[in-house]
């Protein structure tokens, strides 16, 4: 795979996405959960979707339950939550691992491009955030506390390139 851009995935409604439709497009990807201490995030995830996606701007979530447990729900259950709590509308994927041998290739991708502190390949909690160019390169990488408002100006600066 040499981009983004070359995945697959399965929405939380249980249906094959293929990357390529969001070609063109910025990207934040991050690994999410609904019984977080970094939960509350979602709010902010929608808002800088709301904010840049006429500017070709798209968030995708994926649950994720590699972290004590925080995403038991089914995607039924998991969708109806973010959009009851936080009002997500950004397109959200059904539940993956981001580690070990069972991690969804998109995940084991981005962690290849954009290791961890100390150059570790592993993600180390909830709301690991990547942000891919629109040319499909994975431009960086962010912690699980920095605040979805913080990349904003990394949004706004990929726009300009």
């Amino acid at each position: 795979m040499t981009s983004v851009f070359d995945f697959n995935a399965t929405d939380i409604g249980g249906q094959p996405v293929d990357f390529a439709q969001y070609r063109g497009k910025v990207l934040l990807i991050v690994n999410t959960a609904s019984a977080c201490m970094f939960t509350p995030q979602y709010k902010g995830l929608e808002q800088v979707y709301r904010q840049f996606r006429d500017k070709g701007v798209v968030v995708l979530g994926f649950p994720c339950n590699q972290f004590r447990e925080q995403e038991r729900g089914t995607e039924a259950e998991i969708g109806a939550f973010c959009e009851r709590n936080f009002g997500v509308t950004f397109p959200m994927f059904a539940k993956i691992d981001v580690n070990g041998a069972g991690a969804h290739p998109l995940f084991k991708y981005l962690k290849s491009e954009k290791p961890g502190l100390l150059g570790t390949g592993l993600i180390k909690w909830n709301f690991t955030k990547f942000l891919v160019a629109n040319d499909g390169r994975v431009v960086k990488r962010y912690s699980p506390t920095t605040s979805p408002r913080a990349i904003a100006n990394d949004i706004e600066k990929l726009l300009l390139a």
